[in-house]
């Protein structure tokens, strides 16, 4: 079935809207840690792209909601302004979420506006839309993992939506499929059609030696055997800067595991807390919130290593690898650098990704929280190796 511009736009900016709902005015309007942002500031600050970067260039006569919001809710776009402090989000107290929710309302009218003369609409405005539906589908993925830290924080460990659906565990026998060296294509062309963000292009050529690919992801049951096995106090395991995080901030476990005896949750067992709530923990179920370091103290243990992207790209095309997508985003022992070629994109959108192309590794895949059809094998997220609220697990390779 074929949808408008209007229509997808129309079903994506309430979607945003049906993710919040299950949070409180008062859960939406905390920030849990400085990588994290309110629920609230994510609504907003989604509109304020709509309003800043379509309706003002392309929209005549187009009047801002509140000139107050440039300031509050630009992410880090210099080339638009002054920005509030990122760590201080969590202190908007004001504008209150009703004001917030209005703004989306205001915007959306406007866009609705634009929109219904989609025909008319040139090359550049189009393009611009789409990278603001596609921003908003990053941030509909931040607004519930964001969430899920900020309910952790809280020590009686409150449920999101007890209807949230994990998708099944794979619990398929590991394999390692064999790949032989080549010169190979990655990435996609800037004039491919579909939307791509500006970090996937240009498509260009890389060598790859012989490599292997496990089948399936990492699970919870082997992750443990790690624990089991004293992972977390082998220094031998570890990268040094990796050594440093796990003692400095007593990691022993992927984040929001519940050790047997937790008090916050009493058991026998290992539990896990997710956006369902405590759950008694899927040892077939892939490892999730795990920082690179933990990935790559894992992947020494098991006489294995992570992948590069480039590795992982290729062997994307191999219909044998289970959960590529919708579970966990995974760990390539990829830096997140520009490919041969890069250009920005034009204007205050250049912002948008090769800025932050220094100290992070390079994610593949997408993972449960994810939203339908943003998802695809030439994508490049990217996060500080640190990193743990996100759903990032890992899939291990091996040279041949």
């Amino acid at each position: 079935m074929h949808y408008s511009l209007l229509q997808r736009y129309t079903h994506l900016r309430q979607h945003s809207l049906n993710l919040a709902a299950p949070l409180s005015a008062e859960d939406q309007c905390v920030q849990s840690m400085p990588d994290t942002s309110p629920t609230k500031w994510h609504l907003a600050h989604t509109s304020w792209f709509f309003e800043n970067l379509v309706l003002l260039p392309f929209l005549s006569g187009y009047k801002v909601f509140d000139p107050s919001f440039s300031y509050l809710f630009n992410s880090y776009y210099e080339a638009l302004g002054p920005r509030y402090p990122r760590l201080q989000r969590g202190l908007l107290t004001r504008p209150a979420l009703s004001q917030v929710l209005a703004f989306r309302q205001y915007v959306d009218a406007s866009m609705q506006q634009l929109l219904s003369r989609e025909d008319a609409l040139d090359e550049q405005s189009l393009a611009l839309i789409e990278l603001g539906m596609n921003h908003e589908q990053q941030h509909q993925e931040l607004l519930l993992t964001d969430a899920l830290h900020l309910l952790s924080c809280n020590p009686q460990l409150p449920v999101y939506n007890t209807s949230f659906s994990h998708p099944p565990a794979c619990g398929a026998e590991l394999q390692w499929l064999s790949f032989d060296e080549c010169l190979t294509t990655i990435g996609r062309s800037v004039d491919q059609a579909g939307f791509s963000f500006d970090n996937e292009t240009p498509k260009h050529q890389r060598f790859v030696h012989s490599f292997q690919m496990a089948n399936r992801l990492v699970s919870c049951g082997e992750y443990l055997s790690f624990i089991q096995d004293g992972g977390y106090d082998n220094a031998d395991l570890w990268l040094s800067e990796g050594r440093l995080q796990a003692i400095q901030n007593s990691w022993q476990c992927p984040l929001y595991w519940l050790a047997p005896g937790d008090p916050r949750f009493p058991s026998d067992h290992w539990q896990v807390f997710g956006l369902n709530g405590v759950q008694k923990l899927d040892l077939n179920a892939p490892v999730a919130n795990l920082s690179f370091y933990e990935a790559s103290a894992f992947a020494q243990w098991s006489g294995a290593r992570l992948p590069t992207e480039f590795e992982w790209e290729i062997a994307s095309a191999h219909t044998a690898l289970h959960d590529l997508h919708s579970q966990v985003w995974q760990w390539t022992r990829s830096a997140y650098e520009p490919y041969p070629g890069f250009v920005p994109a034009i204007g205050a959108v250049r912002e948008y990704n090769g800025k932050f192309m220094v100290g992070q590794q390079v994610l593949r895949g997408s993972s449960l929280a994810t939203p339908v059809l943003h998802s695809r094998h030439t994508y490049r997220n990217f996060f500080p190796p640190s990193a743990r609220w996100q759903f990032s697990g890992l899939r291990l390779a091996k040279d041949n």
